[in-house]
Protein backbone atom coordinates (compact mmCIF):
# COMPACT_ATOMS: atom_id res chain seq x y z
CA UNK A 1 0.00 0.00 0.00
CA UNK A 2 2.73 2.44 0.96
CA UNK A 3 6.36 2.75 0.01
CA UNK A 4 7.25 5.13 2.83
CA UNK A 5 8.45 3.58 6.07
CA UNK A 6 7.01 5.88 8.70
CA UNK A 7 5.23 3.46 11.00
CA UNK A 8 5.16 -0.16 12.13
CA UNK A 9 2.34 -1.02 9.72
CA UNK A 10 4.83 -0.58 6.86
CA UNK A 11 6.97 -3.26 8.49
CA UNK A 12 3.99 -5.60 8.82
CA UNK A 13 2.97 -5.13 5.19
CA UNK A 14 6.48 -5.65 3.86
CA UNK A 15 6.91 -8.86 5.88
CA UNK A 16 3.41 -10.07 4.94
CA UNK A 17 4.36 -9.58 1.28
CA UNK A 18 7.81 -11.14 1.57
CA UNK A 19 7.07 -13.96 4.05
CA UNK A 20 3.29 -14.43 3.55
CA UNK A 21 2.92 -18.05 4.69
CA UNK A 22 5.72 -18.03 7.22
CA UNK A 23 4.81 -18.13 10.92
CA UNK A 24 5.16 -14.77 12.66
CA UNK A 25 4.10 -15.82 16.17
CA UNK A 26 3.28 -19.10 17.84
CA UNK A 27 2.36 -20.33 21.29
CA UNK A 28 1.95 -23.88 22.58
CA UNK A 29 -1.53 -24.08 21.04
CA UNK A 30 -1.50 -22.29 17.70
CA UNK A 31 0.38 -20.06 15.28
CA UNK A 32 -0.32 -17.17 12.95
CA UNK A 33 1.44 -16.37 9.67
CA UNK A 34 2.45 -12.88 8.55
CA UNK A 35 -0.35 -12.82 5.97
CA UNK A 36 -2.94 -14.02 8.52
CA UNK A 37 -1.69 -11.42 10.99
CA UNK A 38 -2.16 -8.62 8.47
CA UNK A 39 -5.65 -9.87 7.61
CA UNK A 40 -6.76 -10.17 11.25
CA UNK A 41 -5.40 -6.73 12.09
CA UNK A 42 -7.17 -5.14 9.11
CA UNK A 43 -10.47 -6.83 9.98
CA UNK A 44 -10.26 -5.54 13.56
CA UNK A 45 -9.36 -2.04 12.37
CA UNK A 46 -12.18 -1.98 9.83
CA UNK A 47 -14.67 -2.88 12.55
CA UNK A 48 -13.30 -0.20 14.89
CA UNK A 49 -13.44 2.48 12.19
CA UNK A 50 -16.99 1.49 11.22
CA UNK A 51 -18.11 1.73 14.88
CA UNK A 52 -17.12 5.43 14.91
CA UNK A 53 -15.71 5.16 18.43
CA UNK A 54 -14.36 8.21 20.29
CA UNK A 55 -10.89 9.32 19.20
CA UNK A 56 -8.97 7.83 22.14
CA UNK A 57 -6.68 4.89 22.94
CA UNK A 58 -8.18 1.40 23.00
CA UNK A 59 -7.36 -0.99 25.84
CA UNK A 60 -6.68 -4.66 25.07
CA UNK A 61 -7.16 -7.26 27.81
CA UNK A 62 -6.65 -10.69 26.29
CA UNK A 63 -4.59 -13.78 27.12
CA UNK A 64 -1.04 -14.71 26.20
CA UNK A 65 -1.98 -15.56 22.62
CA UNK A 66 -0.87 -14.87 19.07
CA UNK A 67 -4.25 -13.19 18.51
CA UNK A 68 -3.55 -10.62 21.22
CA UNK A 69 -0.78 -9.22 19.01
CA UNK A 70 -3.23 -9.09 16.08
CA UNK A 71 -5.55 -7.08 18.33
CA UNK A 72 -2.75 -4.62 19.14
CA UNK A 73 -1.99 -4.10 15.46
CA UNK A 74 -5.67 -3.83 14.61
CA UNK A 75 -5.95 -0.91 17.01
CA UNK A 76 -2.92 0.67 15.32
CA UNK A 77 -4.49 0.25 11.85
CA UNK A 78 -7.53 2.12 13.17
CA UNK A 79 -5.31 5.14 13.85
CA UNK A 80 -5.21 4.77 17.62
CA UNK A 81 -2.75 3.75 20.32
CA UNK A 82 -3.33 0.50 22.19
CA UNK A 83 -3.00 0.05 25.96
CA UNK A 84 -2.33 -3.58 26.97
CA UNK A 85 -3.78 -4.64 30.32
CA UNK A 86 -2.93 -7.85 32.16
CA UNK A 87 -6.20 -9.57 33.12
CA UNK A 88 -4.52 -11.28 36.10
CA UNK A 89 -3.55 -7.96 37.69
CA UNK A 90 -5.57 -6.95 40.76
CA UNK A 91 -8.91 -5.33 39.93
CA UNK A 92 -7.91 -2.11 41.71
CA UNK A 93 -4.88 -1.67 39.44
CA UNK A 94 -6.93 -2.40 36.31
CA UNK A 95 -9.54 0.10 37.42
CA UNK A 96 -6.86 2.77 37.95
CA UNK A 97 -5.47 2.18 34.46
CA UNK A 98 -8.92 2.36 32.85
CA UNK A 99 -9.67 5.53 34.83
CA UNK A 100 -6.43 7.14 33.62
CA UNK A 101 -7.45 6.23 30.05
CA UNK A 102 -10.85 7.88 30.68
CA UNK A 103 -12.70 4.55 30.43
CA UNK A 104 -11.74 3.65 26.85
CA UNK A 105 -13.16 0.98 24.54
CA UNK A 106 -11.87 -2.39 25.80
CA UNK A 107 -11.14 -5.42 23.60
CA UNK A 108 -11.60 -8.75 25.41
CA UNK A 109 -12.20 -12.39 24.45
CA UNK A 110 -15.32 -12.60 26.63
CA UNK A 111 -18.25 -10.29 27.27
CA UNK A 112 -16.49 -8.19 29.94
CA UNK A 113 -15.28 -5.56 27.46
CA UNK A 114 -17.13 -3.24 25.13
CA UNK A 115 -15.47 -4.87 22.09
CA UNK A 116 -15.47 -8.65 21.61
CA UNK A 117 -12.44 -9.95 19.72
CA UNK A 118 -14.32 -12.70 17.87
CA UNK A 119 -16.98 -10.26 16.73
CA UNK A 120 -14.38 -7.79 15.48
CA UNK A 121 -12.79 -10.54 13.37
CA UNK A 122 -16.06 -11.04 11.46
CA UNK A 123 -15.76 -7.59 9.87
CA UNK A 124 -14.95 -7.39 6.16
CA UNK A 125 -11.79 -5.43 5.36
CA UNK A 126 -12.51 -1.88 4.23
CA UNK A 127 -9.36 -0.86 2.35
CA UNK A 128 -10.73 2.60 1.54
CA UNK A 129 -11.39 3.35 5.22
CA UNK A 130 -7.95 2.01 6.19
CA UNK A 131 -6.29 4.12 3.49
CA UNK A 132 -8.07 7.26 4.69
CA UNK A 133 -6.88 6.71 8.26
CA UNK A 134 -3.37 5.81 7.13
CA UNK A 135 -2.87 9.04 5.21
CA UNK A 136 -3.45 10.99 8.41
CA UNK A 137 -0.84 9.03 10.38
CA UNK A 138 2.65 10.32 11.21
CA UNK A 139 5.75 8.72 12.68
CA UNK A 140 5.23 10.73 15.88
CA UNK A 141 1.74 9.31 16.53
CA UNK A 142 1.32 7.36 19.79
CA UNK A 143 1.75 3.62 19.22
CA UNK A 144 1.14 2.14 22.67
CA UNK A 145 0.70 3.10 26.32
CA UNK A 146 2.57 0.84 28.75
CA UNK A 147 1.71 1.20 32.45
CA UNK A 148 4.51 1.15 35.02
CA UNK A 149 4.54 1.49 38.79
CA UNK A 150 3.74 4.96 40.19
CA UNK A 151 4.91 6.40 43.53
CA UNK A 152 1.47 7.83 44.37
CA UNK A 153 -0.18 4.45 44.01
CA UNK A 154 -1.42 5.36 40.53
CA UNK A 155 0.26 3.55 37.59
CA UNK A 156 2.00 5.77 35.03
CA UNK A 157 1.05 5.32 31.37
CA UNK A 158 4.18 5.77 29.27
CA UNK A 159 3.28 6.80 25.69
CA UNK A 160 5.70 5.73 22.95
CA UNK A 161 5.48 6.77 19.32
CA UNK A 162 6.00 4.74 16.14
CA UNK A 163 9.27 6.62 15.63
CA UNK A 164 10.57 5.75 19.11
CA UNK A 165 9.71 2.08 18.78
CA UNK A 166 11.21 1.80 15.30
CA UNK A 167 14.45 3.50 16.38
CA UNK A 168 14.87 1.01 19.23
CA UNK A 169 13.93 -2.14 17.29
CA UNK A 170 16.27 -1.24 14.42
CA UNK A 171 19.17 -0.59 16.81
CA UNK A 172 18.48 -3.72 18.87
CA UNK A 173 18.17 -5.97 15.80
CA UNK A 174 21.57 -4.77 14.58
CA UNK A 175 23.32 -5.31 17.92
CA UNK A 176 21.75 -8.75 18.41
CA UNK A 177 22.03 -9.65 14.70
CA UNK A 178 18.38 -10.75 14.47
CA UNK A 179 17.30 -11.93 11.00
CA UNK A 180 14.64 -14.05 9.27
CA UNK A 181 16.31 -17.31 10.37
CA UNK A 182 15.86 -16.54 14.07
CA UNK A 183 13.22 -17.91 16.42
CA UNK A 184 12.75 -15.67 19.46
CA UNK A 185 11.64 -16.96 22.86
CA UNK A 186 9.31 -14.47 24.57
CA UNK A 187 9.40 -14.42 28.37
CA UNK A 188 7.60 -11.18 29.26
CA UNK A 189 3.85 -10.78 29.65
CA UNK A 190 2.43 -8.79 26.76
CA UNK A 191 1.57 -5.67 28.79
CA UNK A 192 5.20 -5.26 29.87
CA UNK A 193 7.74 -3.08 28.04
CA UNK A 194 10.19 -5.94 27.35
CA UNK A 195 7.54 -7.68 25.22
CA UNK A 196 7.81 -5.03 22.50
CA UNK A 197 11.01 -6.69 21.26
CA UNK A 198 9.21 -9.99 20.76
CA UNK A 199 6.22 -8.29 19.13
CA UNK A 200 8.02 -6.01 16.65
CA UNK A 201 11.26 -7.81 15.75
CA UNK A 202 9.38 -10.29 13.49
CA UNK A 203 7.68 -7.42 11.64
CA UNK A 204 11.05 -5.83 10.84
CA UNK A 205 13.20 -8.93 10.26
CA UNK A 206 10.93 -11.83 9.33
CA UNK A 207 11.97 -13.72 12.47
CA UNK A 208 9.44 -15.81 14.43
CA UNK A 209 8.45 -15.29 18.07
CA UNK A 210 7.44 -18.20 20.30
CA UNK A 211 5.35 -17.13 23.33
CA UNK A 212 6.69 -19.26 26.16
CA UNK A 213 4.20 -20.27 28.87
CA UNK A 214 5.05 -18.37 32.05
CA UNK A 215 5.08 -21.51 34.21
CA UNK A 216 7.96 -22.99 32.19
CA UNK A 217 10.33 -20.54 33.90
CA UNK A 218 9.90 -22.54 37.10
CA UNK A 219 10.95 -25.77 35.32
CA UNK A 220 14.26 -25.32 33.47
CA UNK A 221 14.24 -28.79 31.89
CA UNK A 222 10.68 -28.30 30.54
CA UNK A 223 11.60 -24.81 29.31
CA UNK A 224 14.75 -26.00 27.53
CA UNK A 225 12.91 -28.94 25.96
CA UNK A 226 10.21 -26.61 24.62
CA UNK A 227 12.80 -24.16 23.26
CA UNK A 228 14.64 -26.99 21.51
CA UNK A 229 11.41 -28.33 19.95
CA UNK A 230 10.54 -24.89 18.61
CA UNK A 231 14.07 -24.23 17.32
CA UNK A 232 14.66 -21.15 19.48
CA UNK A 233 17.87 -19.27 18.60
CA UNK A 234 17.58 -15.96 20.48
CA UNK A 235 15.95 -14.30 23.48
CA UNK A 236 15.69 -11.03 25.37
CA UNK A 237 14.93 -11.88 29.00
CA UNK A 238 15.02 -10.16 32.37
CA UNK A 239 18.15 -10.80 34.42
CA UNK A 240 15.93 -12.09 37.23
CA UNK A 241 14.41 -14.76 34.95
CA UNK A 242 17.89 -15.99 34.02
CA UNK A 243 18.87 -15.94 37.70
CA UNK A 244 15.77 -17.89 38.80
CA UNK A 245 16.39 -20.53 36.13
CA UNK A 246 19.94 -20.89 37.39
CA UNK A 247 18.84 -21.26 41.01
CA UNK A 248 16.35 -23.92 39.91
CA UNK A 249 19.12 -25.99 38.33
CA UNK A 250 19.38 -24.85 34.71
CA UNK A 251 21.70 -27.08 32.64
CA UNK A 252 21.75 -29.85 35.30
CA UNK A 253 19.25 -32.04 33.48
CA UNK A 254 18.82 -30.31 30.12
CA UNK A 255 20.69 -28.29 27.51
CA UNK A 256 19.90 -25.77 24.78
CA UNK A 257 20.56 -26.73 21.15
CA UNK A 258 21.07 -24.01 18.56
CA UNK A 259 20.60 -21.15 21.03
CA UNK A 260 22.98 -18.36 19.96
CA UNK A 261 21.90 -14.96 21.32
CA UNK A 262 20.80 -13.80 24.78
CA UNK A 263 20.15 -10.22 25.84
CA UNK A 264 19.32 -9.58 29.50
CA UNK A 265 18.14 -6.46 31.31
CA UNK A 266 15.95 -5.16 34.12
CA UNK A 267 18.38 -5.63 37.03
CA UNK A 268 22.04 -6.39 37.67
CA UNK A 269 23.09 -9.81 36.36
CA UNK A 270 25.10 -11.71 39.02
CA UNK A 271 28.53 -12.68 37.70
CA UNK A 272 28.23 -16.26 38.95
CA UNK A 273 24.94 -16.71 37.05
CA UNK A 274 26.34 -15.40 33.76
CA UNK A 275 29.51 -17.47 34.21
CA UNK A 276 27.40 -20.66 34.33
CA UNK A 277 25.50 -19.72 31.16
CA UNK A 278 28.76 -18.88 29.38
CA UNK A 279 30.20 -22.23 30.43
CA UNK A 280 27.19 -24.14 29.06
CA UNK A 281 26.73 -21.98 25.94
CA UNK A 282 30.30 -21.16 24.83
CA UNK A 283 29.23 -20.00 21.33
CA UNK A 284 26.38 -17.77 22.52
CA UNK A 285 26.39 -13.97 22.24
CA UNK A 286 25.58 -12.34 25.61
CA UNK A 287 24.49 -8.70 25.79
CA UNK A 288 23.76 -6.64 28.92
CA UNK A 289 21.14 -3.97 28.28
CA UNK A 290 19.99 -0.99 30.34
CA UNK A 291 17.20 1.56 30.07
CA UNK A 292 13.79 2.70 31.27
CA UNK A 293 10.34 2.33 29.71
CA UNK A 294 10.47 6.08 29.04
CA UNK A 295 13.36 5.51 26.60
CA UNK A 296 11.50 2.77 24.69
CA UNK A 297 12.73 -0.21 26.71
CA UNK A 298 16.48 0.35 26.70
CA UNK A 299 19.09 2.89 25.74
CA UNK A 300 22.52 1.26 26.25
CA UNK A 301 24.06 -2.14 25.61
CA UNK A 302 27.26 -4.01 26.43
CA UNK A 303 28.30 -7.10 24.49
CA UNK A 304 30.30 -9.37 26.78
CA UNK A 305 33.36 -10.51 24.87
CA UNK A 306 35.10 -12.37 27.69
CA UNK A 307 34.45 -15.03 30.32
CA UNK A 308 33.20 -13.19 33.39
CA UNK A 309 34.40 -13.83 36.93
CA UNK A 310 31.86 -14.78 39.61
CA UNK A 311 32.09 -11.42 41.41
CA UNK A 312 32.23 -9.25 38.28
CA UNK A 313 29.94 -6.22 37.95
CA UNK A 314 29.18 -5.59 34.28
CA UNK A 315 28.97 -2.11 32.75
CA UNK A 316 25.75 -1.23 30.95
CA UNK A 317 27.80 -0.12 27.98
CA UNK A 318 27.30 2.46 25.29
CA UNK A 319 24.26 4.15 23.74
CA UNK A 320 22.31 2.38 21.01
CA UNK A 321 22.39 3.95 17.56
CA UNK A 322 20.18 7.07 17.40
CA UNK A 323 20.26 7.45 21.21
CA UNK A 324 22.14 10.04 23.26
CA UNK A 325 23.03 9.22 26.88
CA UNK A 326 24.80 11.64 29.23
CA UNK A 327 25.11 12.57 32.91
CA UNK A 328 23.95 15.61 34.87
CA UNK A 329 24.83 16.82 38.36
CA UNK A 330 22.14 17.51 40.99
CA UNK A 331 22.12 21.17 39.90
CA UNK A 332 21.79 20.25 36.20
CA UNK A 333 25.41 20.85 35.19
CA UNK A 334 27.63 18.66 33.03
CA UNK A 335 29.33 15.93 35.06
CA UNK A 336 33.16 16.00 35.00
CA UNK A 337 34.80 12.98 33.37
CA UNK A 338 34.88 9.93 35.62
CA UNK A 339 32.43 11.27 38.19
CA UNK A 340 28.93 10.14 39.14
CA UNK A 341 25.77 11.79 37.85
CA UNK A 342 22.14 11.21 36.91
CA UNK A 343 21.71 9.25 33.69
CA UNK A 344 19.76 11.24 31.09
CA UNK A 345 18.51 10.14 27.68
CA UNK A 346 17.77 12.13 24.50
CA UNK A 347 16.83 11.34 20.92
CA UNK A 348 13.85 9.86 19.08
CA UNK A 349 13.69 7.06 21.67
CA UNK A 350 12.32 9.41 24.36
CA UNK A 351 8.64 8.77 25.11
CA UNK A 352 5.89 11.31 24.47
CA UNK A 353 5.21 11.54 28.21
CA UNK A 354 2.73 10.06 30.69
CA UNK A 355 -0.85 9.73 29.49
CA UNK A 356 -3.26 12.20 31.10
CA UNK A 357 -0.60 13.21 33.62
CA UNK A 358 0.78 16.65 32.80
CA UNK A 359 2.41 17.19 36.19
CA UNK A 360 4.54 14.03 36.19
CA UNK A 361 5.32 14.46 32.48
CA UNK A 362 6.71 17.98 33.00
CA UNK A 363 8.80 16.78 35.93
CA UNK A 364 10.46 13.89 34.09
CA UNK A 365 10.57 15.05 30.45
CA UNK A 366 12.40 18.36 30.51
CA UNK A 367 14.32 20.78 28.36
CA UNK A 368 18.00 19.83 28.22
CA UNK A 369 19.59 22.21 30.77
CA UNK A 370 22.82 22.16 28.73
CA UNK A 371 21.01 23.58 25.68
CA UNK A 372 19.08 26.85 25.74
CA UNK A 373 19.17 27.44 21.97
CA UNK A 374 16.25 25.24 20.83
CA UNK A 375 13.71 22.67 22.04
CA UNK A 376 15.63 19.59 23.19
CA UNK A 377 13.53 17.33 25.44
CA UNK A 378 15.37 14.76 27.55
CA UNK A 379 14.27 12.12 30.05
CA UNK A 380 15.89 12.18 33.49
CA UNK A 381 16.00 8.55 34.62
CA UNK A 382 16.67 9.01 38.33
CA UNK A 383 19.46 6.41 37.93
CA UNK A 384 23.03 7.16 38.95
CA UNK A 385 25.88 6.30 36.59
CA UNK A 386 29.52 6.91 35.76
CA UNK A 387 31.40 6.78 32.47
CA UNK A 388 34.62 4.77 32.58
CA UNK A 389 37.78 5.91 30.79
CA UNK A 390 36.93 3.57 27.91
CA UNK A 391 33.59 5.37 27.44
CA UNK A 392 31.42 2.58 28.85
CA UNK A 393 28.64 3.49 31.27
CA UNK A 394 28.39 1.93 34.73
CA UNK A 395 25.10 1.74 36.64
CA UNK A 396 25.29 2.75 40.31
CA UNK A 397 21.71 2.46 41.57
CA UNK A 398 18.78 4.79 42.08
CA UNK A 399 18.63 8.31 43.44
CA UNK A 400 15.09 7.76 44.77
CA UNK A 401 12.70 5.04 45.95
CA UNK A 402 12.46 3.18 42.69
CA UNK A 403 13.92 -0.33 42.32
CA UNK A 404 14.23 -3.02 39.68
CA UNK A 405 12.76 -6.29 40.95
CA UNK A 406 12.06 -9.50 39.01
CA UNK A 407 12.58 -7.56 35.77
CA UNK A 408 9.97 -4.95 36.71
CA UNK A 409 10.40 -1.36 37.76
CA UNK A 410 8.79 -0.88 41.17
CA UNK A 411 8.10 2.24 43.19
CA UNK A 412 8.45 1.29 46.86
CA UNK A 413 6.15 4.22 47.66
CA UNK A 414 3.34 2.49 45.74
CA UNK A 415 3.61 -0.56 48.00
CA UNK A 416 3.45 1.73 51.03
CA UNK A 417 0.44 3.58 49.61
CA UNK A 418 -1.42 0.26 49.18
CA UNK A 419 -0.48 -0.99 52.67
CA UNK A 420 -1.68 2.23 54.28
CA UNK A 421 -5.18 1.53 52.94
CA UNK A 422 -5.36 -1.65 55.04
CA UNK A 423 -7.16 -1.38 58.36
CA UNK A 424 -4.79 -1.93 61.26
CA UNK A 425 -1.70 -0.50 59.52
CA UNK A 426 -0.70 2.76 61.22
CA UNK A 427 2.62 3.49 59.49
CA UNK A 428 4.79 1.49 57.13
CA UNK A 429 8.03 1.51 55.14
CA UNK A 430 8.90 -0.65 52.14
CA UNK A 431 12.59 -1.60 51.85
CA UNK A 432 14.57 -3.56 49.28
CA UNK A 433 17.29 -6.06 50.10
CA UNK A 434 19.29 -5.89 46.87
CA UNK A 435 21.59 -8.78 47.83
CA UNK A 436 18.75 -11.28 48.35
CA UNK A 437 16.33 -9.51 45.97
CA UNK A 438 13.60 -9.36 48.61
CA UNK A 439 11.04 -6.62 49.23
CA UNK A 440 10.36 -5.97 52.93
CA UNK A 441 7.43 -4.19 54.53
CA UNK A 442 7.94 -2.86 58.05
CA UNK A 443 4.78 -1.64 59.72
CA UNK A 444 3.24 -0.44 62.97
CA UNK A 445 -0.32 -1.17 64.08
CA UNK A 446 -2.36 -4.17 65.13
CA UNK A 447 -2.87 -5.84 61.73
CA UNK A 448 -1.46 -9.33 61.29
CA UNK A 449 1.26 -9.93 58.71
CA UNK A 450 -0.75 -12.69 57.02
CA UNK A 451 -3.82 -10.48 56.79
CA UNK A 452 -1.78 -7.68 55.20
CA UNK A 453 -0.23 -10.09 52.71
CA UNK A 454 -3.62 -11.49 51.67
CA UNK A 455 -5.12 -8.03 51.19
CA UNK A 456 -2.11 -6.73 49.24
CA UNK A 457 -2.60 -9.55 46.73
CA UNK A 458 -5.84 -7.87 45.70
CA UNK A 459 -4.26 -4.42 45.48
CA UNK A 460 -0.90 -4.69 43.72
CA UNK A 461 0.67 -7.05 41.12
CA UNK A 462 2.34 -10.22 42.40
CA UNK A 463 5.82 -9.01 41.46
CA UNK A 464 5.39 -6.09 43.90
CA UNK A 465 4.31 -8.17 46.91
CA UNK A 466 6.69 -7.94 49.90
CA UNK A 467 8.40 -11.25 50.60
CA UNK A 468 9.03 -10.25 54.22
CA UNK A 469 6.56 -8.47 56.53
CA UNK A 470 7.69 -7.32 59.98
CA UNK A 471 5.65 -5.64 62.70
CA UNK A 472 7.69 -3.15 64.75
CA UNK A 473 7.02 -0.74 67.65
CA UNK A 474 7.79 2.44 65.71
CA UNK A 475 9.49 3.62 62.52
CA UNK A 476 12.79 5.45 62.91
CA UNK A 477 12.37 9.11 61.99
CA UNK A 478 14.61 11.94 60.76
CA UNK A 479 14.60 15.35 62.50
CA UNK A 480 12.18 16.64 59.83
CA UNK A 481 9.67 13.93 60.75
CA UNK A 482 10.22 11.80 57.63
CA UNK A 483 10.96 8.09 57.86
CA UNK A 484 14.67 7.35 58.29
CA UNK A 485 15.02 4.79 55.49
CA UNK A 486 18.80 4.45 55.91
CA UNK A 487 18.43 3.62 59.59
CA UNK A 488 15.69 1.08 58.90
CA UNK A 489 17.82 -0.57 56.21
CA UNK A 490 20.77 -0.78 58.57
CA UNK A 491 18.68 -2.27 61.37
CA UNK A 492 16.84 -4.69 59.07
CA UNK A 493 19.64 -5.89 56.81
CA UNK A 494 22.37 -6.05 59.44
CA UNK A 495 24.41 -2.97 58.58
CA UNK A 496 24.68 -3.52 54.82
Amino acid sequence: MHSFNKNVLSWLEESASKYAGRTAYEDENESISFAELEEEAKRIASAIIKAELPDMPIAVMMGRSVHTIAAFLGVVYSGRAYAPIEAKDPLSRRDKILANLKNPPLITEDESGSLNFAELLKSPIDEDALEKVRRQMTENDPLYIIYTSGSSGNPKGVISSHRSLMAYIKAYSEVMDINETDVLASQSQLDYIAAIRDIYLPLLTGAKTFLLPKEYFMQPDVLFDSMNRHGVTAAGWSSSAVTVLTKLGAFKEGSLKGFKKLCFSGSVMPGKVLALWQENLPDCKFVNQYGPTEATASCTYYEIGHRVSEDEILPVGRAYDNYRVFLLTEDDKKVPDGEMGEICVAGPCVALGYYNDKERTEKAFVQNPLNSAYRDIIYKTGDIGRFREDGLLEFHGRSDRQIKHMGHRVELDEIEAAAMEIEGVSECAALYDTERENIWLLYTGNAGARDISVKLRNMIPLFMLPRKLKQIEELAKLPNGKTDIKRLEKDTFGGK
